[in-house]
């Protein structure tokens, strides 16, 4: 776990490049997180507990794990509590505790730090079932308002809790053998506006983000049928969990038939077997609804992104087929079996637990689970870009131009590969072949911020630099506030010795991050430029107790320090740079100039 580290997908955008959570709790932090619609969701309590790992772990991408891992234990354990709570029968709830613990399908949402939202909405969902439970025992306005807060603050980490007012009033249903009547409806009118609530602001965010497939791409009859289809092979997967994949390529019409009407015939003769069986046992009913209601904003029928299904979907949705199974033992294995049962239990648990270390391997960076979900999905265009961006950023560059290549016979037009493949040729030097790629990416997608400045980069690294200033300004119009956008400009008016332009930008990415290091070093030779040298000099000095190796700010701590008169001081600047490159000419010509003096 500790040595465990994020992974190029989705861990980038929330973590690792998301600017908007390294600057610590503070108003615009705090605003931010409720009022954006960044990565095309709305989940403020997520973004927040993501701002605080940050300030707690920085880039130790274990800490984050160590999170994930402590927020699944609870999990656990609260769903053991109120199980027994609820139902009064200690080792069913056990048991489903720990298949919920166990089960190789729940990987996904601990092991993934992007999937913080999964186990802190569970957290949430659990305190909410806790509290809705003491309150039915009695009847507290209290343990009412705690439910409908713990539920409010669920959603606000994932919106897949919509569904829990239903659940709620399956819980009336058994266990808690409510008398039906119209009060139990009442009591979830606040719940269910929530839930209406969330549901209109997720649309809206995720429409807006473009996260939400347009209906032409997945029409009505092809969405049912693939929800029909997942909702047999998630349990196929509960019992046989095999060939598990971060992605699973969604099928579009591909599917059989056959397959279509078997997975619908099943589903039907299920339902109607339970639902005669709950007359005498209810958790049948509960168990089986439980599982079908909490999938179903997630299924597909609204699709949202590239999959057809998810094992993190499964999180908490299993649980009411686990429940099905637990007390289904409970109730029709003879006492003289008991200890057959408590040995087939303890089978599929440590079963469970090997396959699901098995799987854990897998997450243990971006190139481990690529291709193990690659050697077991089929077409998996997305995992396989994915994994050329990945090459790309850490240097494996001809193994990735191949990936890039073979990704563009499959979708030419695909702005995002063309910018990337653009960098991969810029770092082996192929400049006008990454420019040409760099222009395709901007005609394919002319909102592409990333394209415009990657070409900007390659053309000032080529000297090219009021052309790259024109990319860069019209990356910001596209992408405003971007930090790396404004670095870049303010490196590049730097090199065209307008520095108060340069100064400006500088400016600019200390208002969103004042402990900018790059920022200030810009800022400090735009300030010495313009001759206040005490000012550069602070903010010099700022860089290199970040920087204390910053061999090009000692020599221009040492210039600085000359021109006030402070030669002793600039001798040792210079003699600092030889200490950590004796080789820095550059220094040996400043430090003989100034013993002479």
């Amino acid at each position: 776990m500790y040595s465990y580290d994020f992974v190029k997908y989705d861990d980038n955008t929330y973590i690792t490049d998301n600017v908007n959570i390294q600057s610590g709790f503070n108003w615009e932090s705090f605003g931010w997180a409720f009022t954006s619609g960044y990565a095309s969701n709305w989940h403020p309590v997520t973004w927040l507990s993501h701002i605080a790992d940050y300030q707690l772990f920085k880039d130790w991408a274990g800490g984050y794990h160590l999170v994930n891992v402590l927020f699944h234990i609870l999990n656990t354990v609260i769903l053991f509590y109120v199980l027994a709570q609820m139902t009064g029968a200690v080792w069913p709830s056990a048991f489903v505790a720990a298949a919920f613990a166990l089960h190789p399908l729940h990987i996904e949402s601990v092991a993934w730090v992007a999937e913080r939202k999964d186990v802190l909405s569970t957290f949430f969902l659990l305190l909410t079932i806790w509290a809705y439970t003491n309150y039915v025992k009695n009847l507290k306005v209290k343990w009412y308002l705690a439910a409908f807060a713990m539920f409010a603050m669920g959603l606000m980490s994932k919106p897949m809790l919509v569904t829990v007012p239903f659940v709620l009033l399956l819980l009336d249903y058994w266990p808690l053998q409510r008398k039906i009547s119209y009060r139990l409806a009442i009591e979830k009118i606040p719940f269910f506006i929530c839930s209406i609530g969330s549901c209109i602001v997720t649309f809206l965010v995720q429409q807006k983000g473009g996260a939400m497939v347009i209906i032409e791409s997945f029409g009505p009859a092809t969405r049912i049928n693939n929800a029909v289809v997942s909702y047999i092979i998630y349990i196929v997967k509960m019992i046989w969990p095999v060939r598990l994949a971060v992605l699973y390529p969604h099928p579009g019409s591909s599917l059989s038939a056959v397959k279509i009407i078997i997975c619908a015939s099943l589903l039907v003769l299920i339902s109607i077997y339970f639902i005669y069986i709950a007359r005498r046992h209810k958790f049948f009913a509960v168990g089986w609804l439980w599982y079908l209601g909490m999938l179903v904003p997630v299924i597909g029928l609204v699709q949202v992104g590239a999959q057809a299904m998810a094992d993190r979907y499964t999180y908490m949705t299993l649980t009411g087929l686990f429940i099905i199974i637990a007390w289904s033992a409970k109730e029709f294995v003879p006492r003289r079996r008991y200890g057959i049962l408590v040995l087939s239990a303890a089978a599929i648990l440590i079963s469970s637990a090997v396959t699901a270390g098995s799987q854990l391997r897998y997450w243990k960076n971006s190139l481990t689970l690529f291709e193990h979900t690659l050697g077991v999905t089929e077409n998996n265009y997305f995992i396989l870009s994915n994994q050329a961006a990945y090459l790309n950023e850490t240097g494996r560059f001809d193994e990735a131009i191949g990936l890039f290549n073979k990704l563009l016979k499959i979708r030419p037009n695909s702005a995002e590969t063309h910018n990337n493949l653009g960098n991969a040729l810029a770092h082996i030097g192929k400049i006008q072949q990454a420019i040409e790629h760099y222009n395709l990416a901007i005609k394919y997608k002319p909102e592409l911020s990333e394209a415009y400045r990657n070409l900007a980069n390659t053309l000032k690294n080529n000297g090219r630099l009021e052309e790259a200033v024109s990319y860069y300004e019209q990356a910001l119009k596209i992408k405003p506030n971007n930090i790396e956008t404004y670095l870049a400009l303010a490196a590049t008016f730097n090199e065209l010795n307008r520095f108060d332009q340069s100064m400006e930008y500088c400016y600019k990415i200390l208002a969103i991050d004042r402990d900018n290091v790059f920022a200030r070093g810009y800022l400090g030779l735009g300030l010495a430029a313009n001759g206040k040298i005490d000012e550069a000099i602070k903010e010099i000095r700022f860089v290199l107790n970040a920087r204390p190796d910053d061999v090009a700010m000692y020599c221009n701590l040492g210039i600085l320090l000359e021109r006030k008169g402070q030669t002793a001081e600039a001798i040792e600047a210079y003699r600092r740079v030889l200490q950590i490159d004796p080789k820095q000419t550059v220094a040996h010509q400043l430090l003989e100039a100034a013993l002479k003096k």
